[in-house]
């Protein structure tokens, strides 16, 4: 699961960095860095004219059975969800980020920042859709891999660099990423 995520404008990243820049000169610095949460607009990136593109989005789907919103997707059961099944195959999104938090759901509460090793950045396969004229994004998660599993059972399809043009441009690559084993993430008290 992913309930809170980090998009931090210092980070020594450069392509985070490039993606908040192009981001803020669109919505005249209106884009929040630092801790995302739920119903937040924050920064994904998508397919436009055939090039990958930053926007800012929002976080969550609207929860038309109950309040709130929905903020993740179940990677495995995306094709049985009518509210998923079409945005797969062409409203596929891209959230960076530069971590996402977990907390511990036995003892006493810890939270973590986990993050790919050796970067300060990290991609997560998402999907979008307009609501009411708003374009709102959810995460894509999977199982828990053994870097995640002490923590919780779910965790974001983490997308390695090479993973993130093909997750947005290529329809038969993207549903070949759902089924491939994901990268190992390093995790550390936040």
């Amino acid at each position: 699961m992913c309930g809170r995520y980090t998009i931090f404008s210092d980070t020594e990243q450069r392509d985070i960095r490039d993606i908040i820049d192009e981001v803020q000169r669109k919505v005249n610095g209106e884009l929040k860095t630092g801790e995302i949460f739920p119903t937040d607009k924050a920064p994904v990136l998508i397919e436009q004219q055939n090039k990958i593109t930053p926007e800012l989005f929002t976080w969550g789907f609207p929860n038309f059975k109950s309040k709130g919103v929905i903020i993740n997707a179940r990677s495995e059961t995306l094709m049985e969800r009518p509210m998923f099944r079409g945005c797969l195959s062409s409203k596929r999104c891209v959230i960076p980020s530069t971590g996402f938090y977990e907390w511990t759901h036995t003892g006493e509460k810890e939270k973590y920042l986990f993050n790919l090793p050796d970067t300060q950045a990290l991609y997560m396969a998402g999907l979008y859709n307009d609501f009411d004229g708003k374009r709102r994004f959810v995460i894509l998660t999977t199982d828990a891999d053994g870097s995640m599993a002490d923590v919780h059972n779910r965790m974001p399809l983490v997308l390695t660099n090479n993973e993130v043009d093909q997750w947005i441009m290529n329809q038969n690559e993207a549903f070949e990423i759902l089924d491939r084993k994901r990268p190992l993430l390093e995790k550390r008290l936040a």
